[in-house]
């Protein structure tokens, strides 16, 4: 069974392409009831009408908890070591931060730039379906409500400003959290762990990988994480991003600038600077 949930100023619909089916209640409500979501999915009928991208808001709107994972993609750790030489390897223990649930916007919505060197990072965002609590690897993607596109927008001179870096301020300024476009179950694209992933910044190809180099795939993501603290449903986890961030290479982003994220079987979002 399959579903693309999107948020249509703040009502749960159900997105195919451009149509939409109003579904009455708030996105976070309709996380509520995976179940439900398939069947009202299988059983659409008619549109209620189309939509643009402009129209959507992050298709989860109020998540409890938001955790990014850092320095998940091998080139990644060697492009940012590059920058700062830190002799940074893969440590047993994952890098893991938080995202303040209040920098979530939109896939369209504007990103609103503080300073000279804020900086893309285009990651695939995993979406908790069940509450989860010490969920052994096997059985992840069963509390999988589905998998969107994620941008980990991050204010690098605000990141450094303390030392140990200060992640979770840098990456929560206010729109620093675009997802979207739609939450799409897992089974509607090919393979979950093998997606290809790019970002462009005004039609320049900045990153381009697939998420099957992700260092710590995501079933192991969510169990490592489980065993920590409950996870419930609507939870976010940014996965991390591949090589090919501004910060590599001072490419940083500026007013007026058009970053495009696009993740394979999740569509694409356009987000402009301002």
């Amino acid at each position: 069974m399959s579903y693309r949930l999107a948020n249509r100023a703040g009502e749960a619909v159900l997105l195919d392409g451009a149509d939409f089916w109003a579904m009455g209640m708030d996105p976070m409500d309709a996380l509520a009831d995976i179940d439900d979501l398939h069947r009202l999915w299988a059983n659409r009928g008619v549109p209620d009408g189309q939509l643009s991208p402009a129209e959507l808001g992050p298709p989860v709107p109020n998540p409890q908890q938001v955790f990014g994972y850092g320095l998940n993609y091998r080139d990644h750790i060697e492009e940012i070591d590059r920058v700062d030489p830190m002799g940074r390897t893969a440590s047993e223990a994952p890098v893991v931060f938080t995202k303040f649930p209040t920098c979530l916007v939109g896939p369209a919505a504007p990103v609103k730039l503080v300073g000279e060197h804020c900086d893309y990072e285009c990651e695939l965002v995993v979406v908790i379906g069940i509450e989860t609590r010490a969920v052994d690897e096997a059985q992840v993607w069963d509390r999988v409500a589905g998998l969107m596109i994620g941008q980990d927008i991050s204010d690098r001179a605000l990141q450094t400003a303390a030392s140990p870096p200060q992640f979770s301020l840098g990456k929560s300024r206010e729109s620093f959290g675009p997802i979207g476009p739609a939450l799409v179950s897992p089974d509607l694209v090919d393979n979950p762990d093998d997606l290809a992933i790019s970002c462009e910044v005004n039609g320049e190809l900045r990153q381009n990988s697939r998420t099957s180099y992700l260092m710590r795939p995501v079933a192991e993501m969510v169990a490592y994480l489980s065993t920590i603290l409950t996870l419930h449903p609507g939870d976010l986890i940014f996965t991390g991003t591949p090589g090919g961030v501004g910060h590599a290479r001072s490419l940083y982003l500026k007013p007026g600038d058009v970053i495009r994220s696009e993740i394979e079987g999740l569509g694409a979002m356009e987000n402009t600077c301002v």
